[in-house]
């Protein structure tokens, strides 16, 4: 890892975007990383299937950290089915850094989750939600 995206990546880690809880949401899940213990609940509000705000509570190491932290940043504004699109490729383009097979699923944590949100919206209000 380049000394650069060290940096952002503990930028992101050491002072979170987005990091709180919402009290008003629309999507909330939770999710754990049970092989590091990595935690991470995500909320976010959403209008006519689009993301209106993001954000997180989280525990766990710095990829993962970083990786909710810009997650939260970049999906404002996204819709439903752009969420739910996204891959290993969008959360490396996010974290600007390649990660390596032990640290996949800390970098995945945070989309996967707010996918699985999204899907549980989309089922509990129907289609129209999307």
């Amino acid at each position: 890892m380049s000394n650069l995206y060290q940096e952002h990546i503990l930028d992101h880690y050491s002072s979170p975007r987005n990091r709180r809880a919402m009290t008003e949401h629309d999507i909330y899940e939770r999710d754990t990383n049970p092989l590091c213990g990595d935690e991470i609940a995500i909320y976010a509000k959403t209008k006519s299937g689009t993301i209106t705000e993001a954000s997180f509570l989280a525990r766990g190491c710095a990829i993962s950290q970083a990786a909710a932290s810009m997650l939260t940043e970049t999906v404002t504004g996204m819709t439903h089915k752009e969420i739910k699109l996204m891959g290993v490729k969008e959360m490396t383009d996010i974290l600007q850094l390649e990660v390596g097979a032990a640290r996949i699923k800390c970098a995945m944590l945070s989309i996967r989750t707010l996918q699985s949100g999204i899907t549980r919206y989309e089922e509990k209000n129907g289609a129209s939600a999307s």
